[in-house]
């Protein structure tokens, strides 16, 4: 059985900083390409992040470039998402995604695997 656990969300004030974690189980995550995505109360999903398999091809959506930083460690199964200088705006749901053949697909069912997502929220 495989699984992909998000972790590390939380409450946080404005300008703090968050590492969100994808850990994935059952299975080797170096086969996969990693994205993440949030979607925010009344809004569409959107994708904000996404790792190759070998980590030498990031994304970086306009609304996150210069504040996010994506990461993986294949010797720990989990890949990373850094959040600094959080926004209100960045309060959301985060889920990563693993797909063995797709990069940075918008497309759900270009996924093998889904977390259940990890809530963010920036208030003061």
């Amino acid at each position: 059985q495989v699984w992909l656990v998000e972790s590390g969300g939380g409450l946080v004030q404005p300008g703090g900083s968050l590492r969100l974690a994808c850990t994935l189980s059952g299975t080797t995550l170096e086969y996969y390409h990693i994205s993440w995505f949030r979607q925010a109360p009344g809004k569409e999903r959107e994708k904000i992040s996404c790792i190759s398999n070998r980590g030498d091809s990031t994304y970086y959506a306009d609304s996150v470039k210069g504040r996010f930083t994506i990461s993986r460690d294949n010797a720990k199964n989990t890949a990373f998402l850094e959040i600094h200088n959080l926004k209100p705006e960045d309060t959301a749901i985060y889920y990563c995604a693993a797909s063995m053949m797709y990069y940075c697909k918008e497309y759900e069912r270009r996924y093998n695997y889904w977390g259940e997502g990890t809530q963010v929220t920036v208030s003061s």
